[in-house]
């Protein structure tokens, strides 16, 4: 792994540890959150993750992508008397954001980042996806109810790390699986309940070989007392070998849930990448440092920066766009060797959103860093009071969640909730909750009962079953040999290396 692209690009490594890293990261995030507000520049309301009391002037999305304005007319000369982020934040008041992150989808308002998708309601996260609701993570999928990170899959209910599924409902680290229940688990299975750590197997309850008959049968009884097998289900995991990582055809990697990579470490959920270090969420990635959710398309040269799409050479940046040689620079789409830019799209040479010759860009650069290296602001990210959303706002109180009193910012308004359907009170919380006719329809396909819970609390219900983004120095439960894990020493669980698992479950 390449743990000298910091200084390749100039900067001291951040000595801040992985959670500072993405705690920090994540509070620039709004990933649930939507607010019904106006339209800045058409006075129209609609539903954006801006809460309509922030200070920023916010476009809905055919407006901010339109040609109606033009970022570059809020550009401001570099006062080398003043802190680089003061001047970066006056820009960042000015220039109009986009309302929500929702590009190329059908019928999606209600969601929170998402593209290339349609008739989907209140996912965080998704790609592809078709008929899905309240999910997070979710690349591909169709017909999907309250699932995390599940790929090309369908008709899934509850599902947790699910890969090319049909039919699976409460399933955790389940692959090529058709009309499984409270499984975890399971590779290339059909037809099993309450079971765990199988391959190619068909019609199992319980790990024990079973009649078609007899697993129908378990099949309607177990929808019929959902509450009953999930309470079984996650007792059986409790006592079930664990694998001490979840990564999938991986060279010299230390993470949890990769699959085809190499070479890198410290890494959590991601594909087909290699030299990657400190970082979540990463997606056909090359020499990635310290950051959350590159790729999609793929990323290469990125350093502490958030949510990086076909970008290269980037540093301190968020959400941008195929883009390249940026430092700290947020919301760019197809630019280039640009500095603490905001909105720009398809420019070049330019800092604080100014224009400048590619000869006076490159002499104004290298005296910018000397004067920021006087500040004490090189090498820096912005301050998290400098995030466009309140901490209780972002992926950063969902994992790292702090009280209002602890929070450097708080919003206290509740999101908006669409106003179709019957209404309902949450078991736990007591927030009241709607279910659209589309998920009762689809409750009614799969036999279900209506969930009663909140959807916020439905996620941090699955949330709690999936493990930290850490790891910890242990042993495994069957040769003790040396490890690094997302299993805490003192958890429970059994734990078993790779090797030895594949013994075990094979």
């Amino acid at each position: 792994m390449n743990k000298s692209l910091p200084e390749q690009m100039g900067f001291e490594r951040s000595s801040l540890s992985f959670d500072q890293k993405m705690q920090h990261l994540m509070a620039f995030r709004n990933e649930w959150k939507l607010y019904k507000r106006k339209c800045d520049f058409t006075g129209e309301s609609f539903l954006s993750a801006y809460n309509p009391d922030c200070p920023f002037t916010v476009y809905k999305n055919s407006v901010w992508w339109g040609d109606e304005w033009n970022a570059m007319d809020y550009g401001q000369d570099f006062d080398y008397n003043r802190p680089f982020f003061e001047q970066y934040r006056e820009l960042q008041l000015k220039v109009p954001r986009e309302g929500t992150a929702a590009t190329n989808s059908q019928n999606c308002d209600y969601n929170g980042h998402i593209r290339d998708s349609k008739n989907c309601y209140l996912n965080g996260l998704a790609v592809g996806c078709e008929d899905v609701h309240y999910s997070y993570w979710v690349v591909n999928d169709k017909d999907v109810v309250d699932c995390m990170n599940t790929n090309n899959s369908t008709l899934c209910y509850e599902c947790i790390d699910a890969e090319n599924c049909y039919g699976c409902i409460e399933c955790q680290d389940v692959k090529d699986c058709s009309d499984c229940l409270f499984s975890y688990q399971l590779v290339n299975c059909k037809n099993c309940v309450l079971c765990t750590n199988l391959v190619n197997k068909e019609y199992c309850i319980e790990n024990k070989q079973v009649s078609k008959g007899e697993f129908e049968q378990a099949k309607a009884y177990a929808l019929a007392h959902f509450e009953e097998l999930r309470t079984k289900f996650l007792n059986m995991k409790a006592k079930t070998v664990h694998k001490a990582a979840h990564n999938i055809n991986c060279e010299n990697l230390t993470g949890d849930h990769f699959l085809n990579s190499r070479n890198s470490e410290n890494v959590f959920d991601g594909n087909d990448s290699e030299d990657v270090v400190d970082s979540i969420s990463v997606a056909d990635g090359k020499d990635i440092d310290s950051c959350y959710s590159a790729g999609w398309p793929g990323c290469e040269k990125v350093y502490f920066s958030g949510v990086s799409r076909g970008c290269t050479d980037v540093a301190f940046c968020f959400y941008c766009w195929n883009s390249s040689g940026l430092r700290y620079c947020d919301a760019m789409s197809g630019s280039h060797d640009s500095f603490g830019c905001i909105g720009l799209r398809h420019k070049k040479n330019c800092i604080l959103n100014k224009q400048y010759s590619e000869e006076e860009y490159g002499q104004m650069v290298n005296k910018i860093i000397e004067h920021m290296k006087k500040t004490g602001e090189w090498g820096q990210f912005l301050t998290v009071r400098y995030s466009p959303f309140a901490y209780n706002e972002t992926a950063a109180q969902d994992y790292y969640p702090l009280t209002k009193e602890t929070a450097p910012t708080w919003y206290s308004q509740e999101s908006a909730v669409s106003d179709v359907g019957d209404a309902c009170v949450c078991e736990v919380s007591g927030k009241p909750f709607r279910l659209t006719p589309a998920e009762v329809e689809f409750y009614k396909k799969v036999h279900l009962p209506s969930p009663k819970r909140h959807p916020m609390q439905r996620f941090k219900d699955r949330l709690s079953l999936r493990n930290p983004r850490h790891l910890w120095d242990r042993k495994c439960d069957k040769c003790a040999i040396d490890l690094k894990s997302s299993y805490a020493p003192t958890r429970p669980e059994k734990i078993y290396c790779h090797e030895c698992y594949l013994k075990e479950v094979y």
